[in-house]
């Protein structure tokens, strides 16, 4: 997985946006409040801060 845009936009199938850099930027921000089982899940996402 490279790095996600600032721009990175994902349209949703009910038609809402999702803004991903915004989003993975606070679970970063917030890493220390994350459950271990997050973190796990995260990490399995390929999001190695989250490791």
């Amino acid at each position: 997985m490279g790095p996600i845009s600032r721009f990175n936009v994902e349209v949703l199938p009910d038609g809402t946006q999702a803004k991903l850099d915004v989003w993975v930027m606070n679970l970063k921000s917030r890493r220390s409040k994350l459950t271990p089982d997050k973190l796990q899940q995260l990490a399995e996402l390929g999001l190695g801060w989250a490791a």
